[in-house]
């Protein structure tokens, strides 16, 4: 409301226009704090969903957040070194390079001579975070008891999966881990590397120290000399991280890509880190495969594999779904964009399937680079190269040595059940010849069994109530016994009174569970509401 959007809340339109508007957007974002910077970070890589006005004014919030004061820097410096900045650089300069929603950067020089940057904590944001996150964490529980869409979605889990990774960026030890990691995982830190990551150097829970790369981000390059070409190699970057090693930068917008001043590109702030375990590695490689293939089934099998599947799902009713998907999106003539990632999220929480919160920020990493390569490259196909990388590494000589690799490991992993096979086998058929053998089946073992059982017998219950006490109070309402109440009303018949009351209650309510039960029909998949 302080910042003039109070009638964009209440659904009219206010008398500024976009520029006014999105400033306004902008500094409330900035005003509410850490999580709604990021919201703002988020939203300024979408320009399929905002005008430029937006685009442009949001981006300031990914390197240009207001900083704080130099007194502030010196007294985090001096509680995680125990001395002053000056002591422990040759060199520091105290104005900021940048300055984002969790921390500033700062030029320094190492005693050894070396150029460094000087990441540093905001005072107050994990007091800030905390609070946010709680908010988060409620509303996500009240939107799951509510709604059947939340509870699809599974909005505690995604809820859950942010805060943790929001908590990790409030310990810059994990990020120098990060940092390490998704290096390993891409090849950052070779000399001829065409994505170069920075080494660290030293760091604390609110300060890191590491290499500084020679450039500007890329929101503020004036030109780069290969635009396709640096699109594909920071697309392919990406892509091994998320593939090969399942270790990935989770937030590559332009405030956290710099153009070096040799024409190569570089990818900071690794506080942000997707992981993905082998399972979900292999299935989302299934999964873009299919989709390179059009291949509906392997399709579906893929994308089950790497969802939550409820208990019970039509795959065939799925299948076809997914067809029809591939039709619209992937036939000839079209054009495949990022969007076709936003109809399949919406085809999975159709059916009832949860998206594991690993997988959720592989398709938000995906999308924000797709803002980040518009802005590099525009016109650039993320999807097209995409299918290209993937089936030159399944065609190529990497995928026939690290399938021969997987062969390998699984014959190795089934020695230990084949050498144990034979005596199974032996004990089994010793059992059936001496009449041993027996199987034990639990009843109501599964939980949707107790759950039916439960509820039918509370149904039963609760209609045994309300007869009760519908056949007690007509009973009562004959009988003149009793001391009198008010005029010709007994106390008897107001008890009966009373009583066909609470069995009209208990009518309705039975009648309501048995509606609603009905307009659910067994065996389609629960629809947003």
């Amino acid at each position: 409301m302080r910042h003039g959007l109070g009638p964009y809340l209440a659904g009219k339109r206010g008398d500024s226009g976009q520029a006014r508007l999105a400033r306004s957007l902008r500094t409330a974002l900035e005003e509410g704090g850490v999580t709604f910077v990021k919201l703002g970070q988020v939203l300024s890589t979408r320009a399929d969903l905002l005008p430029a006005e937006f685009i442009d004014e949001l981006s300031l919030l990914q390197d240009r957040v207001a900083p704080v004061s130099a007194d502030a820097i010196d007294a985090v410096l001096r509680a995680e070194f125990g001395a002053a900045p000056q002591d422990v650089f040759a060199e520091f300069d105290t104005t900021p390079l940048a300055s984002a929603s969790i921390a500033q950067v700062h030029r320094a020089r190492l005693r050894c001579g070396a150029d460094a940057v000087v990441k540093v904590q905001r005072p107050g944001v994990r007091a800030q975070v905390e609070l946010d996150l709680d908010i988060v964490h409620r509303l996500a529980r009240t939107l799951e008891s509510r709604t059947s869409w939340a509870r699809s979605l599974g909005v505690v889990d995604l809820a859950d999966g942010f805060a943790r990774a929001l908590s990790e960026e409030l310990d810059f030890r994990v990020e120098a881990r990060n940092l390490a990691t998704v290096a390993a995982a891409s090849g950052g830190h070779l000399p001829d590397a065409a994505v170069r990551l920075p080494l660290p150097h030293e760091s604390t829970e609110r300060v890191l120290v590491m290499e500084r790369l020679d450039g500007v981000p890329l929101r503020k390059a004036a030109a780069v000399p290969d635009p396709a070409g640096a699109a594909r190699e920071l697309l392919h970057c990406l892509l091994r991280q998320v593939v090969q090693r399942g270790v990935f930068h989770a937030d590559p917008h332009p405030g956290n890509i710099l153009l070096l001043s040799d024409g190569r590109l570089g990818m900071l702030d690794f506080g942000s880190v997707g992981r993905l375990d082998t399972s979900l590695r292999t299935g989302l490689q299934d999964l873009l495969l299919a989709i390179d293939r059009g291949d509906a089934a392997a399709l579906r099998d893929g994308l089950l594999s790497v969802v939550e599947r409820p208990a019970e799902i039509d795959e065939r009713k799925l299948e076809r779904a997914l067809g029809g998907f591939m039709a619209t999106h992937l036939q000839h003539g079209s054009e495949p964009d990022i969007t076709m990632f936003t109809d399949l999220f919406r085809l999975v929480t159709s059916f009832g399937l949860a998206v594991p919160p690993a997988i959720a920020a592989v398709f938000r990493a995906l999308t924000t680079m797709e803002g980040t390569l518009a802005r590099l490259s525009p016109g650039f196909d993320i999807v097209l190269e995409s299918r290209s990388y993937m089936a030159a590494r399944v065609a190529g000589p990497a995928a026939v040595a690290g399938a021969r690799d997987l062969v390998t490991g699984e014959l190795m992993a089934m020695l230990p059940v084949l050498r144990r096979l034979p005596r199974r086998l032996d004990r089994i058929s010793g059992a059936l010849e001496e009449g041993r053998l027996s199987v034990n089946v639990r009843l109501f073992a599964d939980e949707r069994d107790r759950a039916l059982v439960t509820g039918l017998l509370n149904q039963v219950i609760l209609a045994f109530i309300g007869a009760t006490a519908g056949i007690m109070g007509v009973l009562l309402l004959g009988s003149a016994g009793g001391p009198r109440l008010l005029g010709e009303t007994t106390l008897y018949q107001g008890i009966g009174y009373n009583l066909l009351l609470i069995s009209a209650l208990i009518g309705l309510r039975l009648l309501f569970t048995v509606f609603s039960r009905a307009r659910e029909v067994p065996g389609t998949p629960r629809r947003h509401r």
